[in-house]
């Protein structure tokens, strides 16, 4: 189906996966960079390298939770958009790919 013929609902449902995806990826390197962080702590302290690597990381789950906040709207948009169920049922098998 091309961008031109996409319902609302099927563009918040697009949008949606792609941040789901984001959320996923953001989650891991806050992950990641919080394990490094542990494993590096005392001597970041003592190279003065801390304060810049506690900035990234309140950055990044900043990033989490803005992500989180967007997927919780558009998830009620998207339940606000949906079609009824008789209206989907009458849909052809082309008309919901």
């Amino acid at each position: 189906m091309s961008t031109d013929t996409k319902t609302p609902f099927e563009h918040i449902n697009g949008v949606l996966a792609q941040l789901k995806e984001m959320r996923h990826y953001a989650k891991n390197n806050v992950e990641t960079l919080t394990a490094q962080w542990l494993l590096f702590d005392g001597e970041l302290k003592k190279l003065k390298r801390a304060e810049p690597i506690e900035t990234l990381m309140t950055r990044q789950s900043e990033l989490h939770d803005a992500l989180n906040e967007e997927i919780a709207a558009l998830e009620e948009l998207a339940v606000k958009l949906q079609p009824p169920p008789e209206q989907a049922a009458q849909m052809t098998p082309a008309q919901s790919q």
